[in-house]
């Protein structure tokens, strides 16, 4: 179904943009009308929710599909198609329909869309076998009979738990205990325990963590840790100590199950909402503005400035990030798999990484000075993007559950919104205080000529001194004649709105954008750090063994 959805969205969205370019303004208008504008949003919207339709459906029956271990690396190469998106159609547009917008439009449609066909036929979540030999049952293979302690003199109803983790490091007497805070016994679990009723005539019963297996002439006893029973037996029963908070957040197999509203109430969700939106918000906002940075480097002191030349540079940026964006996905992936399988760091671990890299990308936009070295920039945003959005779906797995992905990665995917809408709009503004105007006030047109020709002039071997044309100026005098020339000779000056003094029109920007990317390596830290904290507390009640009472036979 949501294949459906996503072909109808994709589709439905890019052919109406493609209709609104090709109609264009009425000849009695100058803008859209409010409700014209209104339809070419909600064709964005559509377009967006295909988009992102496909690429959630594509990422939930690859998480069930593949085993954790493996599970990162899998969904990066999966979405790795999504960073690779941008310069596969744009290859295409510049090969096959050069400056045919409309033609590049329909490719969109068609090219997104038909997919999805594909998908709704073939992609379907496969669960992978239970392979790993730590959490197998003691006795007997998944659905037998010994899993559930049927046998002689043992009723059916007769539940029992099963041990993981059965290795020969294992401690005889397991804890019990998901938390630290859950390791007491209530005052009503106790008395219960001393009021229940034999099950057999002459026998008391006794309280411990033990599981029988279906064989009664040789008890064999082993430890449990995770499963959440009541074993009635001749010789013992086990009891569960889990909270009932506790037992709504996990599946039975002890996984994560956080979703709906309860995810709103836990630290996690924040932590993650906040790092992705400042990490994504810095990388949507140079994406986006990447053409702006390129053309007020070319254009800085550069007396042949040509507008073919400076969409090449523009072009190039967008490849490489488009390019080190897919890269990126995929390696996220295998680093995350291999810190976790090999030195058993969670994946969280990563995002250090990750923020790193956005910081070290905004460092070196911040010093670049000339367009030839911009294509470092891109590369490591892009390896960084594209890093961001390879690890925080298995992050959200980890810390959430699998049985409501998509509901929770959807979720954190807002986060963009946020912190891509912020840091674009801070940028544009920068932008145009440092810009050209030709439609300001005459004042303000003469300033902002006058900061440009002045940075023109000063290119030239003689500078002479700049005389600021104005409508009531008479023609140009040989004095400014010279100038001039040298606005034609670099094919003219770009067009309105765009700065073209270098560094100067983005730097604020970019400190902005470092900024935040220290807040998110801060709250990396911090999140590496709470993981490790779980994962040292699990091992540690792990390694305690469980107070097991004894009550002697009171026959």
């Amino acid at each position: 179904m949501m294949m459906v959805i996503a072909f109808l969205g994709l589709l439905s969205g890019y052919l109406g943009i493609r209709q609104f370019f090709i109609n264009g303004l009425p000849d009695d208008e100058a803008s859209l009308s409010f409700l014209s504008f209104c339809t070419l949003v909600l064709c964005g919207f559509v377009t967006g929710i295909g988009g992102n339709g496909g690429l959630v459906g594509t990422m939930n029956a690859t998480a069930k599909s593949f085993p954790d271990k493996t599970r990162a690396t899998a969904n990066g190469i999966v979405i790795s198609g999504f960073g690779l998106s941008a310069f596969l159609f744009s290859t295409i547009a510049h090969t096959f329909f050069p400056g045919n917008t409309s033609s590049f439009l329909l490719v969109l449609a068609v090219g997104t869309a038909f997919p999805m066909i594909l998908g709704f036929f073939f992609v379907r979540p496969i669960p992978p076998p239970h392979l790993d030999a730590t959490r197998r049952l003691e006795d007997g293979t998944p659905g037998s009979p010994a899993d559930y302690g049927v046998g002689d003199g043992l009723g059916t109803s007769s539940p029992t738990t099963y041990s993981i983790d059965n290795t020969s490091h294992t401690h005889l007497l397991a804890h019990d205990a998901d938390e630290e805070d859950e390791e007491e016994m209530t005052r009503e679990s106790a008395i219960e325990l001393e009021e229940e009723e034999p099950l057999v005539s002459g026998h008391a019963q006794v309280a411990s963590d033990y599981v029988v297996p279906g064989q009664v002439d040789s008890l064999a006893l082993s430890p449990t840790r995770d499963g959440i029973a009541r074993l009635r037996s001749h010789s013992g029963r086990s009891h569960s100590r889990r909270s009932v908070r506790s037992s709504l957040d996990k599946t039975l197999d002890s996984q994560p199950n956080i979703h709906g509203l309860r995810l709103f109430k836990t630290v996690d969700f924040w932590l993650l909402f906040s790092i992705c939106s400042l990490l994504s918000g810095t990388g949507i906002m140079y994406i986006n503005n990447v053409g702006a940075i390129s053309q007020a480097l070319f254009a800085n002191n550069n007396p042949d400035y040509d507008e073919v030349k400076a969409a090449q540079w523009q072009a190039t940026q967008v490849s490489t990030v488009s390019v080190m964006n897919c890269l990126g996905r995929i390696l996220i992936g295998i680093i995350a798999d291999f810190t976790k399988g090999k030195f058993r760091l969670p994946r969280s671990t990563c995002v250090i990484l990750v923020a790193t890299m956005f910081i070290i990308s905004q460092l070196m936009t911040f010093s670049i000075e000339d367009i030839s070295n911009l294509w470092k920039a891109s590369a490591l945003l892009g390896l960084a993007y594209g890093g961001l959005f390879g690890l925080f779906p298995t992050l959200v797995i980890e810390w959430f559950g699998l049985p409501h992905f998509s509901e929770n990665w959807g979720f954190v995917s807002l986060s963009p919104m946020l912190g891509g809408n912020v840091f674009s709009i801070a940028f544009g503004r920068n932008l145009d205080a440092h810009g050209t105007d030709d439609d300001a006030s005459p004042a303000g047109n003469g300033t902002s000529l006058a900061s440009v020709l002045t940075a023109l002039s000063s290119i030239t071997p003689n500078p002479t001194p700049t005389i600021i044309p104005s409508a009531l100026s008479p023609l140009p005098t040989a004095t400014s004649t010279s100038t001039l020339s040298d606005i034609h000779a670099r094919g003219g000056v770009p067009s309105a709105h765009h700065c073209i003094v270098g560094r100067e029109c983005y730097v604020d920007s970019i400190k902005m954008t470092t900024a935040a990317c220290c807040i998110a390596l801060a709250l990396g830290i911090y999140a590496t750090w709470h993981d490790l904290r779980k994962q040292r507390r699990r091992a540690n009640r792990d390694a305690l063994p469980a107070v097991v009472v004894w009550e002697d036979d009171s026959e």
